[in-house]
Protein backbone atom coordinates (compact mmCIF):
# COMPACT_ATOMS: atom_id res chain seq x y z
CA UNK A 1 0.00 0.00 0.00
CA UNK A 2 1.46 3.51 -0.81
CA UNK A 3 1.13 6.18 1.89
CA UNK A 4 -0.02 9.81 1.91
CA UNK A 5 -0.11 12.19 4.88
CA UNK A 6 -2.54 13.43 6.99
CA UNK A 7 -0.90 16.33 9.10
CA UNK A 8 2.21 14.73 10.80
CA UNK A 9 0.40 11.30 10.59
CA UNK A 10 0.98 9.12 7.76
CA UNK A 11 -2.18 6.93 5.89
CA UNK A 12 -2.65 4.56 2.89
CA UNK A 13 -3.09 6.20 -0.19
CA UNK A 14 -7.05 5.00 -0.23
CA UNK A 15 -9.35 5.06 3.23
CA UNK A 16 -12.16 3.21 4.07
CA UNK A 17 -15.99 5.75 3.79
CA UNK A 18 -17.99 3.63 6.57
CA UNK A 19 -21.01 5.70 5.99
CA UNK A 20 -22.58 2.56 3.56
CA UNK A 21 -22.34 0.46 6.32
CA UNK A 22 -24.99 2.05 8.65
CA UNK A 23 -27.31 4.07 6.26
CA UNK A 24 -29.85 2.71 4.30
CA UNK A 25 -29.76 -0.31 2.66
CA UNK A 26 -26.74 -1.15 5.18
CA UNK A 27 -25.53 -4.92 5.30
CA UNK A 28 -25.83 -7.43 8.36
CA UNK A 29 -22.89 -6.57 10.61
CA UNK A 30 -21.05 -9.95 10.20
CA UNK A 31 -20.43 -8.85 5.98
CA UNK A 32 -19.59 -4.98 7.29
CA UNK A 33 -17.00 -6.68 9.65
CA UNK A 34 -15.95 -8.41 6.98
CA UNK A 35 -16.01 -5.70 5.05
CA UNK A 36 -13.76 -3.96 7.63
CA UNK A 37 -11.71 -6.69 7.83
CA UNK A 38 -10.57 -6.81 4.00
CA UNK A 39 -9.77 -3.31 4.20
CA UNK A 40 -7.65 -3.89 7.62
CA UNK A 41 -5.80 -6.50 5.11
CA UNK A 42 -5.34 -4.46 2.40
CA UNK A 43 -3.04 -2.27 4.25
CA UNK A 44 -5.50 0.84 4.85
CA UNK A 45 -4.83 2.47 7.58
CA UNK A 46 -7.79 5.74 7.39
CA UNK A 47 -11.29 4.94 8.18
CA UNK A 48 -13.82 7.67 7.91
CA UNK A 49 -16.81 7.71 10.11
CA UNK A 50 -19.26 10.09 11.83
CA UNK A 51 -21.72 9.74 14.39
CA UNK A 52 -24.45 10.77 12.12
CA UNK A 53 -23.66 7.67 10.21
CA UNK A 54 -27.32 5.51 11.43
CA UNK A 55 -30.70 4.94 10.46
CA UNK A 56 -32.80 5.40 13.53
CA UNK A 57 -32.93 8.47 15.79
CA UNK A 58 -32.20 5.67 18.63
CA UNK A 59 -28.88 4.25 17.07
CA UNK A 60 -26.69 7.73 17.18
CA UNK A 61 -23.17 6.96 16.47
CA UNK A 62 -24.04 3.20 14.88
CA UNK A 63 -21.00 3.28 12.37
CA UNK A 64 -18.73 4.66 14.70
CA UNK A 65 -19.24 1.57 17.32
CA UNK A 66 -19.39 -0.87 14.32
CA UNK A 67 -15.99 0.31 13.26
CA UNK A 68 -14.65 -0.03 17.19
CA UNK A 69 -15.72 -3.70 17.45
CA UNK A 70 -14.19 -4.67 14.28
CA UNK A 71 -10.85 -2.82 15.26
CA UNK A 72 -11.38 -4.48 18.66
CA UNK A 73 -12.08 -8.53 16.99
CA UNK A 74 -9.31 -7.61 14.23
CA UNK A 75 -6.04 -10.36 14.66
CA UNK A 76 -3.28 -7.97 13.43
CA UNK A 77 -2.29 -5.19 15.27
CA UNK A 78 -4.46 -1.63 14.67
CA UNK A 79 -2.11 0.49 16.26
CA UNK A 80 -1.24 2.40 12.97
CA UNK A 81 -5.09 2.64 12.12
CA UNK A 82 -6.34 6.53 11.75
CA UNK A 83 -10.20 6.69 12.63
CA UNK A 84 -11.68 10.13 11.37
CA UNK A 85 -15.17 10.89 12.89
CA UNK A 86 -17.32 13.73 12.78
CA UNK A 87 -19.69 15.94 14.79
CA UNK A 88 -22.09 18.61 13.83
CA UNK A 89 -24.54 16.98 11.24
CA UNK A 90 -27.81 15.00 12.82
CA UNK A 91 -30.51 12.35 11.37
CA UNK A 92 -33.60 12.29 13.39
CA UNK A 93 -34.61 9.20 11.98
CA UNK A 94 -37.25 9.96 9.50
CA UNK A 95 -34.51 10.07 6.42
CA UNK A 96 -33.38 13.36 6.76
CA UNK A 97 -30.09 15.37 7.80
CA UNK A 98 -30.05 18.35 9.65
CA UNK A 99 -27.41 20.35 11.29
CA UNK A 100 -26.12 21.64 14.74
CA UNK A 101 -23.26 23.62 15.05
CA UNK A 102 -23.28 25.14 18.33
CA UNK A 103 -20.18 24.42 20.30
CA UNK A 104 -22.59 23.02 22.99
CA UNK A 105 -23.42 20.42 20.34
CA UNK A 106 -20.03 19.69 19.41
CA UNK A 107 -18.43 19.21 22.76
CA UNK A 108 -21.40 16.96 23.80
CA UNK A 109 -21.33 15.18 20.27
CA UNK A 110 -17.10 14.75 20.51
CA UNK A 111 -17.25 13.31 24.39
CA UNK A 112 -20.17 10.83 22.74
CA UNK A 113 -17.48 10.04 19.54
CA UNK A 114 -14.56 9.27 22.25
CA UNK A 115 -16.91 6.82 24.64
CA UNK A 116 -18.49 4.85 21.44
CA UNK A 117 -14.85 4.54 19.73
CA UNK A 118 -13.21 3.51 23.41
CA UNK A 119 -10.34 6.03 22.75
CA UNK A 120 -8.75 8.39 25.17
CA UNK A 121 -8.66 11.20 22.04
CA UNK A 122 -9.87 10.80 18.83
CA UNK A 123 -6.94 10.37 15.52
CA UNK A 124 -9.39 13.21 13.40
CA UNK A 125 -11.97 15.31 14.50
CA UNK A 126 -13.94 16.68 11.65
CA UNK A 127 -16.75 19.59 11.86
CA UNK A 128 -19.02 18.19 9.74
CA UNK A 129 -21.23 20.73 7.94
CA UNK A 130 -21.59 24.46 8.41
CA UNK A 131 -24.99 25.43 10.27
CA UNK A 132 -25.85 28.66 8.95
CA UNK A 133 -27.53 29.30 12.03
CA UNK A 134 -24.21 29.56 14.13
CA UNK A 135 -21.27 31.99 13.22
CA UNK A 136 -18.42 29.72 11.84
CA UNK A 137 -16.00 30.62 14.13
CA UNK A 138 -18.14 29.68 17.21
CA UNK A 139 -18.23 25.58 15.47
CA UNK A 140 -14.71 25.84 14.80
CA UNK A 141 -13.65 27.24 18.11
CA UNK A 142 -15.35 24.38 19.52
CA UNK A 143 -13.70 21.81 17.68
CA UNK A 144 -10.26 24.07 18.65
CA UNK A 145 -11.35 23.46 22.95
CA UNK A 146 -11.16 19.93 21.92
CA UNK A 147 -7.58 20.10 20.83
CA UNK A 148 -6.39 22.22 23.79
CA UNK A 149 -8.29 19.63 25.94
CA UNK A 150 -6.81 16.44 24.74
CA UNK A 151 -9.71 14.63 23.28
CA UNK A 152 -8.96 15.09 19.47
CA UNK A 153 -5.51 15.35 18.22
CA UNK A 154 -5.64 16.76 14.48
CA UNK A 155 -8.61 18.65 13.67
CA UNK A 156 -10.41 18.83 9.91
CA UNK A 157 -13.45 20.55 8.21
CA UNK A 158 -15.80 19.17 5.88
CA UNK A 159 -18.60 20.71 3.17
CA UNK A 160 -16.09 23.89 3.48
CA UNK A 161 -15.63 26.47 0.94
CA UNK A 162 -12.19 28.46 0.23
CA UNK A 163 -13.67 31.29 2.62
CA UNK A 164 -14.76 28.68 5.16
CA UNK A 165 -11.14 26.62 5.27
CA UNK A 166 -8.98 29.88 4.93
CA UNK A 167 -11.08 31.38 8.86
CA UNK A 168 -11.01 27.62 10.04
CA UNK A 169 -6.80 27.79 9.60
CA UNK A 170 -6.82 31.10 11.08
CA UNK A 171 -8.77 30.15 14.24
CA UNK A 172 -6.83 26.27 14.33
CA UNK A 173 -3.50 27.23 12.86
CA UNK A 174 -1.05 24.03 12.04
CA UNK A 175 -3.82 21.76 13.99
CA UNK A 176 -6.56 22.22 10.99
CA UNK A 177 -5.29 19.15 8.45
CA UNK A 178 -8.07 18.22 6.26
CA UNK A 179 -10.74 18.93 4.20
CA UNK A 180 -13.31 16.64 3.10
CA UNK A 181 -15.65 17.43 0.38
CA UNK A 182 -17.48 16.40 -2.24
CA UNK A 183 -15.30 15.01 -4.99
CA UNK A 184 -15.48 13.15 -7.81
CA UNK A 185 -15.87 12.84 -11.96
CA UNK A 186 -19.39 13.80 -11.38
CA UNK A 187 -18.99 16.61 -8.97
CA UNK A 188 -16.09 18.74 -9.72
CA UNK A 189 -17.39 22.15 -7.88
CA UNK A 190 -14.79 21.54 -5.29
CA UNK A 191 -11.93 22.08 -7.45
CA UNK A 192 -11.18 25.53 -5.97
CA UNK A 193 -10.80 23.79 -2.46
CA UNK A 194 -8.80 20.90 -3.64
CA UNK A 195 -6.50 23.57 -5.21
CA UNK A 196 -6.43 25.50 -1.97
CA UNK A 197 -5.78 22.90 0.12
CA UNK A 198 -2.93 21.85 -2.38
CA UNK A 199 -1.27 25.08 -1.58
CA UNK A 200 -1.91 25.05 2.12
CA UNK A 201 -0.69 21.12 2.39
CA UNK A 202 -3.80 20.22 4.00
CA UNK A 203 -5.08 16.60 3.07
CA UNK A 204 -8.01 17.09 0.83
CA UNK A 205 -10.50 13.73 1.47
CA UNK A 206 -12.58 13.61 -1.38
CA UNK A 207 -15.96 11.87 -0.16
CA UNK A 208 -18.16 9.90 -2.50
CA UNK A 209 -15.31 9.42 -4.78
CA UNK A 210 -16.97 7.38 -7.10
CA UNK A 211 -19.63 9.53 -8.05
CA UNK A 212 -20.62 8.91 -11.51
CA UNK A 213 -19.17 5.73 -11.77
CA UNK A 214 -21.81 2.93 -11.45
CA UNK A 215 -21.99 0.32 -8.70
CA UNK A 216 -21.88 -1.91 -11.41
CA UNK A 217 -19.55 -0.33 -13.25
CA UNK A 218 -21.53 0.78 -16.41
CA UNK A 219 -20.75 4.20 -17.57
CA UNK A 220 -23.08 6.96 -18.96
CA UNK A 221 -21.31 8.34 -22.49
CA UNK A 222 -20.70 11.30 -20.02
CA UNK A 223 -18.09 9.07 -18.59
CA UNK A 224 -16.94 7.05 -21.11
CA UNK A 225 -13.36 7.88 -21.18
CA UNK A 226 -13.32 5.77 -17.70
CA UNK A 227 -14.87 2.90 -19.15
CA UNK A 228 -12.40 2.98 -21.80
CA UNK A 229 -9.38 3.20 -20.10
CA UNK A 230 -10.15 0.43 -17.56
CA UNK A 231 -10.77 -1.80 -20.31
CA UNK A 232 -7.48 -0.99 -22.22
CA UNK A 233 -6.15 -1.43 -18.39
CA UNK A 234 -7.63 -4.79 -17.78
CA UNK A 235 -9.40 -2.67 -14.18
CA UNK A 236 -12.14 -1.66 -13.42
CA UNK A 237 -13.86 1.67 -13.52
CA UNK A 238 -13.39 2.37 -10.48
CA UNK A 239 -9.50 2.25 -9.84
CA UNK A 240 -9.45 4.16 -12.77
CA UNK A 241 -11.59 6.87 -11.10
CA UNK A 242 -9.24 6.73 -7.85
CA UNK A 243 -5.76 6.63 -9.61
CA UNK A 244 -7.65 9.92 -11.66
CA UNK A 245 -7.95 11.14 -8.04
CA UNK A 246 -4.85 10.38 -6.64
CA UNK A 247 -2.90 12.07 -9.49
CA UNK A 248 -4.63 15.45 -8.95
CA UNK A 249 -2.41 15.99 -5.98
CA UNK A 250 -0.10 14.38 -3.21
CA UNK A 251 -2.57 15.83 -0.53
CA UNK A 252 -5.75 13.91 -2.16
CA UNK A 253 -6.56 10.91 0.10
CA UNK A 254 -9.72 9.09 -1.30
CA UNK A 255 -11.92 7.79 1.02
CA UNK A 256 -14.24 5.38 -0.96
CA UNK A 257 -17.50 4.02 0.68
CA UNK A 258 -17.54 0.05 0.92
CA UNK A 259 -19.79 -2.56 2.39
CA UNK A 260 -18.48 -5.59 0.52
CA UNK A 261 -14.89 -7.07 0.92
CA UNK A 262 -14.67 -6.96 -2.43
CA UNK A 263 -15.66 -3.16 -3.15
CA UNK A 264 -12.80 -2.40 -0.65
CA UNK A 265 -9.88 -4.34 -2.43
CA UNK A 266 -10.60 -3.40 -5.93
CA UNK A 267 -10.87 0.37 -4.62
CA UNK A 268 -6.96 0.02 -3.07
CA UNK A 269 -6.09 -1.85 -5.96
CA UNK A 270 -6.21 2.10 -7.73
CA UNK A 271 -3.17 2.98 -5.19
CA UNK A 272 -0.91 1.03 -7.72
CA UNK A 273 -2.13 2.40 -10.92
CA UNK A 274 -0.45 4.83 -12.41
CA UNK A 275 -1.99 6.91 -15.31
CA UNK A 276 -0.43 8.12 -17.86
CA UNK A 277 -0.26 11.90 -19.47
CA UNK A 278 -3.16 11.64 -22.23
CA UNK A 279 -4.91 9.27 -19.78
CA UNK A 280 -5.48 11.48 -17.17
CA UNK A 281 -6.21 14.30 -20.02
CA UNK A 282 -9.08 12.58 -21.66
CA UNK A 283 -10.31 12.02 -18.02
CA UNK A 284 -10.00 15.37 -17.13
CA UNK A 285 -11.73 16.33 -20.22
CA UNK A 286 -14.98 14.52 -18.87
CA UNK A 287 -16.38 17.05 -16.61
Amino acid sequence: MKHRRIGTTEVSAIGLGGMPMSIEGRPDEERSIRTIHAALDAGVTLIDTADAYHLYANEVGHNESLIARALAGYGGDTSAVLVATKGGHLRPGDGSWTVDGSPEHIRAACDASLKRLGVEAIGLYQQHRPDPKVPYADSIGAVRDLVDAGKVRMAGISNADPDQIRQAREILGDRLVSVQNQYSPAFRSSEPELELCDELGLAFLPWSPLGGIAQAGELGSRFAPFAEVAAARGVSPQQVCLAWMLAKSPVVVPIPGASRPETIRDSVAAADLTLDDAELAALDHTA
